[in-house]
């Protein structure tokens, strides 16, 4: 698979200066992390669940969480399980290489075993699980039994722990908590392709609730946490892991979001009518948060409407002057050190300084592509809604 694939090949040509490149289940851990992109949510409970990936994946869907844990009922889970296992019968149908990246969150460490028995010939339509209130105490157990599922089924199992227990959000067990955890997945790298954040749950340790016109960093508990949790596992020195951005709560389905015809990008002299567009279907703050997002060191974003899919997928892709500054800097003498004026007149790029910058970016770029001279995010964004 690969971001945009859903597009034709004169498309993307037309779009792109270096076309993402495929990936997939077996990729490097670290590719899988920076390349699940927009991970969409769905409850297991859906009757239609099968159908709804294969569409979500014709749309440019590439990783899927398939829910266990807070999106159903606590009565539902036996009937929950059961449906996962049907659903993914159907999927076993579909073309090899024609789905996304499917995760399975689940509530308890014995359903890891359980499910992966249970699902028999399937577990190679899964690509592991995701780990809900990932604590020390409980990541152990796990992280133990997806160790054991591995064994079971032959095969890679990827993990995600989700950090969102209040133990992480107050501050007398913070950095202990966290240190903790950063050990546990250091232990664990090889299959671990991100951390994720659960940012409802710190706003729920609180009672509180951001409005669509605020962001996750306008809410300083939830900031402070953040900035806690990149700092601790999201190192650029080699000992980090990807860490992805929080979900986004709102959205409308009224009409089409965005029009081909629109051209300017919302950062530079927003259009009054993308303005508009964005104001009323509430995305013009999911569109801030995802900038912050990746200036606060995450990548990708938990989302739970497919709507939110398009503005982090055209997001993410390199732009064309991003991807000279980090050609220019790591193609300087190794050790070198000095200063180059970007190839753009606008900014100096410090070789040393910026160069864990421009490794970052290169990575992305691999995975999201880079953008044509000229094309924005408005043509990415109206390309991916098509």
């Amino acid at each position: 698979m690969r971001h945009f694939g859903h597009l034709t090949a004169a498309r993307r040509r037309a779009l792109f200066h270096r076309e993402p490149a495929e990936f997939g289940p077996d990729s490097p851990v670290r590719t899988v992390g920076y390349a699940l992109g927009a991970t969409l949510y769905a409850p297991a409970t859906r009757p239609r669940l099968a159908e709804d990936v294969g569409k979500q994946a014709r749309s440019g869907v590439v990783s899927m969480v398939l829910c266990l844990e807070d999106s159903i009922g606590d009565a539902e889970v036996a009937d929950a399980e059961a449906n996962l296992l049907r659903q993914f019968r159907l999927l076993a149908a579909e073309p090899p290489g024609s789905l996304p990246l499917l995760f399975v969150r689940v509530r308890e460490p014995e359903q890891i075993l359980d499910l992966t028995r249970r699902l028999g010939q399937d577990i190679g339509l899964l690509t592991g699980y995701v780990l809900p209130k990932f604590t020390p105490s409980s990541g152990a157990a796990f992280l133990e039994a997806a160790v054991a599922a591995e064994v079971l089924c032959g095969r890679r199992l990827l993990v995600m722990p989700v950090l969102e227990s209040p133990e992480l959000l107050h501050l007398e067990s913070r950095h202990e908590v966290l240190r903790a955890v950063a050990a546990l997945v250091e232990k664990h790298r090889e299959r671990v392709p991100a951390v994720r954040l659960g940012v409802t749950d710190f706003c729920s340790a609180y009672g509180l609730r951001r409005t669509p016109e605020m962001t996750a960093y306008d809410v300083g508990l939830v900031a402070s946490v953040i900035a806690d949790v990149v700092n601790v596992l999201g190192r650029a020195d080699g000992s980090g892991c990807t860490v992805t951005g929080p979900v986004w709560e709102y959205f409308r389905t009224q009409e089409r979001l965005f029009k081909p015809q629109l051209r300017n990008t919302p950062f530079s002299g927003r259009a009054e009518e993308l303005r508009a567009r964005l104001i009323e279907h509430d995305m013009d703050g999911l569109l801030r948060e995802i900038e912050l997002d990746r200036a606060n060191g995450l990548m990708g974003k938990t989302c739970i409407h497919p709507s939110h899919v398009a503005p982090v997928h055209a997001l993410s892709v390199v732009s064309h002057e991003e991807y000279t500054d980090a050609a220019d800097i790591l193609g300087a003498v190794p050790g070198g050190g000095g200063v180059l004026r970007s190839a753009y007149t606008n900014k100096m790029n410090e070789v040393k300084p910026h160069r864990a910058w421009a490794e970052r970016t290169m990575l992305r770029a691999e995975v999201f592509g880079v953008a044509r001279d000229g094309v924005d995010f408005v043509d990415l964004l109206a390309a991916g809604n098509a």
